[in-house]
């Protein structure tokens, strides 16, 4: 007998709303290559390997302090990331499993949605058109600290209540954001932050790998 849920099962979530950098698209390395070339271009403090590592247990605020990037370069900052990966981030991929893992929560009946503080652009480029297809709802370009005003129109514009919606993100600050628009949020163990920061924010759900996306499903 099979332990699948059955096809009448009542769903656990109505909405999956996710981030795309070190959710769906395994950039942290382009992220880490990219920081010093930014860092000597806006006047921010350049970091070693050993110290990339270090600051992915600690939230952007901390990150940024520690870098000397003053809050209102970060918008530039921003952009010429966004920039370098649409002209440099060619080889750029999404994480195994993503499309199986999107196409089984859409099979399921799970509306998908992404909110990213990258671009559109960049976002339809790196999912590819069979799983920008998939979306329902898309909100890029927030700011690091804006995402919950995009989340709150997503869910506006999908007319989901907050408890019937999910973010699925990679930073303490996408739980940040999940809990300001008032909707669950799922952290995933395999991008920018530490999987031990994540589960300080008390996540609905801790995903260990990228297949158990299709699980946010069900209860």
């Amino acid at each position: 007998m099979s332990d699948a849920p059955s096809t009448t099962a009542a769903l656990a979530y109505d909405l999956a709303i996710f981030d795309l950098d070190g959710t769906l698209v395994d950039s942290f390395a382009f992220f880490a290559r990219s920081h010093n070339r930014l860092a000597a271009r806006f006047g921010f403090r350049p970091l070693d390997g050993a110290q990339i590592e270090t600051l992915r247990g600690r939230p952007a605020r901390e990150i940024i302090q520690a870098t000397g990037l003053p809050l209102w370069k970060l918008p530039q900052v921003a952009n010429a990331f966004r920039r370098l990966v649409s002209e440099e981030g060619h080889d750029l991929q999404r994480f195994a499993g993503v499309d199986t893992a999107l196409a089984a929560l859409e099979q399921a009946g799970v509306r998908l949605a992404l909110v990213s503080s990258n671009n559109a652009e960049n976002g339809r480029r790196l999912l590819g058109e069979t799983n920008w297809a998939r979306l329902a709802h898309v909100a890029c370009g927030s700011s690091l600290f804006g995402k919950h005003r995009h989340l709150t129109r997503v869910l506006r514009e999908a007319r989901v209540p907050a408890h019937r919606a999910i973010y699925v993100g990679d930073q303490v600050e996408d739980a940040q954001a999940a809990a300001r628009a008032g909707i669950a949020f799922a952290g995933v163990s395999w991008g920018y932050a530490t999987p031990a920061a994540l589960r300080a924010t008390d996540p609905a759900r801790m995903l260990a790998d990228v297949e158990s996306i299709a699980a946010l499903a069900w209860p």
